[in-house]
């Protein structure tokens, strides 16, 4: 009995067996990771169009809450902005709930950093929507940390959160010898300028407001020192200052700089991998 002719040999193994094809495709069924994706800007389909859709929002809505505030404005103005902020809040209220119901751990979300930004996003305007009340201006004005969320939409945000948590160790340290150094600062030109000014320099928490401005190389020229003394010391503190500043700018900057290297480098060899898997 003659064997049958194997098929060619380029070809076998091509197509898996169905319970293995099954198994290598992604669970399409899942429609709670479906619509996360979707809302994370990340689904090939819709995710393009509810980023850059929500985003408008954000912006129109912060462009509203400043024309609130401008003085003058026509009587129907005050109609419009009241049926816009409805849409707005009836929109980021349907993302909200969808975002709780989409999570993998709901509770984690709400109290996420992000949950609590799209809650502080709907909550003014569901306490004041339908109400005309003036005088709770804070309260209207607290809106525009609606343009917190777009953090989740700009790649660059997470980065910088990310080297910010690669430097957080340091950053601790220099603000911790920043306020030791601005308390012994305001020590010692109390001690300088006490006496040639009660009223100014009336005591150490009155000459932190001069350190900290000094500092901050800012002088607004409010306080100042007039006995020799205290401008010679403030003319180091000046230079002192001028070094200090520039440490959290260059451990931030590096920390940036390295981020945006390894992410290079993780595309850089994912198209190595694209390319190879293609070659084959």
């Amino acid at each position: 009995m003659t064997t049958p002719p194997a098929g060619p040999p380029e070809l076998a193994g091509d197509v898996p067996p169905p319970a293995a094809a099954d198994a290598a495709s992604p669970p399409i069924h899942d429609h709670r990771a479906r619509l996360r994706l979707i809302l994370d800007g990340g689904d090939p389909v819709f995710g393009r169009v509810v980023a850059i859709t929500v985003q408008a929002l954000i912006v129109l809505s912060v462009i509203t809450i400043t024309l609130e505030t401008v003085p003058g404005l026509p009587a129907w103005t005050d109609t419009f902005f009241f049926y816009e902020e409805a849409i707005m809040v009836s929109v980021f209220l349907a993302e909200y709930v969808l975002r709780i119901y989409s999570a993998k751990r709901p509770l984690a979300y709400v109290f996420s950093f992000y949950g609590i930004i799209d809650f502080v996003a709907i909550a003014p305007s569901l306490l004041l929507l339908g109400l005309d009340i003036r005088s709770i201006r804070a309260l209207r004005v607290v809106r525009v940390l609606r343009l917190l969320k777009l953090m989740r939409y700009v790649r660059a945000f997470e980065r910088l959160a990310q080297a910010l948590r690669a430097v957080a160790d340091e950053l601790i340290v220099f603000v911790i010898v920043v306020a030791i150094t601005l308390y012994l600062c305001a020590t010692a030109l109390y001690l300088f300028e006490n006496a040639a000014q009660p009223q100014a320099f009336a005591s150490i928490p009155h000459a932190m407001w001069w350190a900290v401005v000094t500092f901050t190389t800012v002088g607004y020229g409010d306080v100042y020192p007039i006995t020799a003394g205290g401008r010679i010391f403030t003319g180091l503190i000046l230079i002192l200052a001028l070094g200090v500043v520039a440490v959290p700018t260059g451990l931030i900057a590096t920390a940036l700089t390295q981020k945006r290297e390894a992410e290079a480098e993780a595309e850089r060899e994912a198209e190595a991998e694209r390319g190879a898997d293609q070659g084959h």
